[in-house]
């Protein structure tokens, strides 16, 4: 499973042109002559790595992050269908693999390509493809979210963070994405709640209090959102390329 997630992981970052899993299944079928790893066993790898690469980008990416703050920005702004979902998670999967392409690079050329050419067998290669997974997993997990999955996997404290479990990683990570997505939806929510408060406080006012404030603050907080180049500013933040 560990190498199917690895192999799928290593797809995304070399798909550069539109052929390269036809290039792969070709590499696979010719490079047979690895005593260890037959090309059928390879076949097998490649076919599951892309049926699992879902979970994958779930857990081990920002991906989560990211979809999770546009949800809520779209709530904020008060907007139902705007962007759709698949525009959002579209969005979310590119920023994803901005992020990702310096880590996936390096599972392609130290883990997949050695793999395909026969270089490695199947264990080695999913334990060298797993290294900058876990390397960038443990940059930015909090310690905090980290303590908290090491309790929950009931296992003692480890001298150092490389003698932590992959799946004590991969909670950390997983829950420090949540908390980072939920507070950054705080931060979004913030100023949008003020112009509401503002248009409800107004209306209430001139005793108009059978027109919904919502009707009256969406234009006001998509002309906030737009002045202040909100999607710039998000994105930049998120992905932790902002001054």
């Amino acid at each position: 499973m560990i190498a199917a997630l690895l192999a799928g992981a290593a797809i995304a970052a070399s798909q550069v042109e539109g052929d390269v899993i036809v290039q792969g299944i070709d590499s696979l079928a010719t490079a047979s002559s690895d005593p260890q790893v037959s090309s059928a066993v390879r076949w097998i790898v490649l076919l599951t790595s892309l049926s699992v690469v879902p979970g994958a980008l779930l857990l081990m990416t920002p991906f989560t992050r990211f979809v999770i703050v546009f949800s809520l920005l779209r709530q904020a702004l008060g907007l139902q269908q705007a962007p759709p979902n698949q525009v959002l998670i579209g969005l979310s999967l590119v920023l994803t693999l901005a992020v990702m392409r310096p880590t996936l690079d390096e599972v392609n050329e130290t883990a997949y390509q050695p793999y395909l050419a026969g270089d490695l067998d199947t264990v080695t290669a999913a334990q060298t493809g797993l290294a900058p997974m876990r390397r960038f997993m443990l940059e930015n997990t909090d310690r905090k979210e980290l303590e908290t999955a090491i309790r929950i996997a009931r296992i003692q404290r480890p001298q150092t963070l490389e003698d932590l479990p992959s799946s004590v990683v991969i909670t950390g990570y997983a829950l420090t994405e949540l908390t980072r997505a939920f507070v950054t939806g705080v931060k979004i929510y913030a100023p949008f709640l003020v112009v509401d408060l503002v248009v409800a406080s107004i209306l209430l006012g001139m005793g108009m209090m059978m027109v919904p404030p919502v009707v009256i603050s969406l234009p006001f907080k998509l002309l906030l959102f737009v002045l202040m180049d909100g999607w710039s500013l998000l994105v930049l933040g998120l992905t932790g390329a902002g001054p």
